[in-house]
C-alpha cells in the first residue's frame, strides 16, 4: 500500500505560509575571578551541558589583571575542559590585535580536534595603550582599524582551516607518506597588516570552520560580525532595541552575500537569580532592564520570571536566544539550568536533547565546503554546504 501523504494546505491567492519559527538558543559564561583549577571550569561546563545549552564561553583579554588577580588563558582552559565534556560547545575569547593569525588558527583548530567538533572562538580587539605596552609590540589603533583587522584574521583563519583538504591525510605506511601534498594549499593572504602563506600545520578541523562569535553591541564591530560571525551578541535593555540591532546585522549579512539565517543573534544578559528557587517576590521586569557598570543588562529576579522574559523576547522575534553571565557563577548557573531552562523545556520552547555532536549542529549550521578543493575530492563535506566565497 502506498504511504499516505499529509493533506495539502491551501493558501489564499498571493499569500505565503508563515516562516517556521527559529529555534531558541542558549549559552552561558563560565568565568570565575581567581579560579585556577580545572575542576571548577569542568563543573560549570558539565552543568551547562546538563541543561542542553549550545555552548559556554570563557572570557580573556590581553589587559593586565585587576585587583591583584592573575588570568588563565581561556583557550588553554577550555582545551582542558574538552575531554571531560561530551556535547557542550566551547568558546574562548581570543584577542586578534596582538596575536599572529597563523597561531590563532592553529590553536582554535586544535581545540576543535580535542573537543571532537565543539569549538568556537569569540573575536575581541585590544584598544588600550595599557594593553599595547603590556605586549610591547605596537601602539593602540582606533577601534575601526582593529575591528577591520579582526575581520581579516577571521578570513585568513578560514583559509588556513581549508588549506588541508578533508582527505589530505593518507598515512600510507608502505610508502612512508603521511599526507597527499596535492591536497595541501597555499593561502597566500596579504594585507596592509600581515601576510600569511600557509598551509596550516594542523589538519582541517572536524567542523571545517570552528564557530566565530562577535560581540556586536558596538556599531564599529557590526561590519565584522555581519561578514564573518556565526553568532553575534547584543547588549540591549529592551526587545525593541535588541531587534533593531538584529535586523541591522541580518541586512548587512545579506549584503555580503550571506544567508541571513546563517547568523544567530543572542541577547547578552547578566542574571542574578536571588534567593528564591521557583520565583522571586519581585515583579517580572516589563520595562528596560538596568545595566551594570560594564554595560551588560542585568536581570534581577527569579528563574520562572526569567523564563517568561526569554520566551517573550524570542517569540517577539527580537533575538534568537540569550547568552547569560551568572552574577554568582555556581549558584546562578545552577538555578538557571534547573529552574529557567527546565521550565523552557517543559513548555516546549527549548530542546531536551542535542541534535548532533558538533557546535555547528547545535546552532543549525552546515559544515562549510572547502574553498580550495574540487567537489569530487570532499567525501566528508555536506553537499548542500555553501562555499565560503558565497558567505563573506
Amino acid at each position: 500500500m502506498a504511504e499516505s501523504q499529509p493533506p495539502a494546505v491551501a493558501h489564499p491567492r498571493g499569500a505565503r505560509p508563515a516562516p517556521r519559527p527559529r529555534l531558541l538558543h542558549l549559552a552561558a559564561a563560565v568565568d570565575g575571578t581567581g579560579q585556577y583549577q580545572a575542576p571548577y571550569f569542568v563543573e560549570l561546563a558539565r552543568l551547562a551541558e546538563r541543561g542542553m545549552l549550545d555552548f559556554v564561553t570563557l572570557d580573556d583579554s590581553l589587559g593586565p589583571p585587576g585587583e591583584g588577580q592573575g588570568r588563565l588563558d581561556a583557550l588553554a582552559v577550555l582545551s582542558r575542559v574538552a575531554p571531560d565534556t561530551g556535547r557542550i560547545g566551547l568558546v574562548p575569547t581570543v584577542t586578534t590585535t596582538h596575536t599572529e593569525p597563523f597561531h590563532l588558527s592553529c590553536a582554535v583548530a586544535t581545540l576543535d580536534w580535542v573537543s571532537r567538533g565543539r569549538a568556537g572562538w569569540r573575536a575581541e580587539v585590544s584598544a588600550t595603550e595599557a594593553e599595547a605596552r603590556l605586549i610591547g609590540r605596537r601602539t593602540a589603533a582606533p577601534a575601526e582599524v582593529l575591528w577591520a583587522e579582526a575581520g581579516e584574521v577571521a578570513d585568513v583563519a578560514a583559509r588556513l582551516w581549508d588549506s588541508w583538504e578533508d582527505d589530505a591525510e593518507i598515512r600510507d605506511v608502505a610508502t612512508g607518506r603521511f599526507v597527499d601534498r596535492d591536497k595541501l594549499h597555499y593561502v597566500d593572504f596579504e594585507s596592509a597588516r600581515f601576510s600569511v602563506r600557509g598551509p596550516s600545520i594542523v589538519p582541517r578541523p572536524p567542523q571545517g570552520h570552528p564557530v566565530v562569535v562577535v560581540d556586536a553591541t558596538d556599531p564599529v564591530a557590526r561590519r565584522t560580525a555581519a561578514r564573518h560571525a556565526d553568532v553575534a551578541y547584543v547588549r540591549a535593555a529592551t526587545p525593541k532595541a535588541a531587534g533593531a540591532i538584529r535586523d541591522e546585522l541580518r541586512r548587512r549579512a545579506v549584503a555580503y552575500g550571506r544567508d541571513e539565517d546563517a547568523l544567530t543573534v543572542l541577547a547578552a544578559l547578566a542574571v542574578d537569580l536571588c534567593e528564591g528557587e521557583p520565583a522571586s517576590e519581585l515583579p517580572p521586569p516589563v520595562g528596560p532592564l538596568a545595566a551594570r557598570a560594564d554595560g551588560l543588562p542585568l536581570y534581577h529576579g527569579g528563574p520562572v520570571d526569567l523564563a517568561e522574559l526569554i520566551a517573550r523576547w524570542h517569540q517577539a522575534g527580537a533575538v534568537d536566544g540569550f547568552h547569560v553571565t551568572p552574577v554568582v557563577p555556581r549558584l546562578d548557573l545552577e538555578r538557571f539550568v534547573n529552574g529557567t531552562v527546565a521550565l523552557l523545556q517543559h513548555r516546549g520552547f527549548f530542546r531536551t536533547f542535542y541534535p548532533g555532536t558538533t557546535l555547528r549542529d547545535h546552532l543549525g549550521l552546515t559544515r562549510p565546503a572547502n574553498q580550495y578543493a574540487q567537489p569530487h575530492a570532499q567525501p566528508n563535506a555536506q553537499p548542500h554546504a555553501q562555499p565560503r566565497e558565497a558567505v563573506r
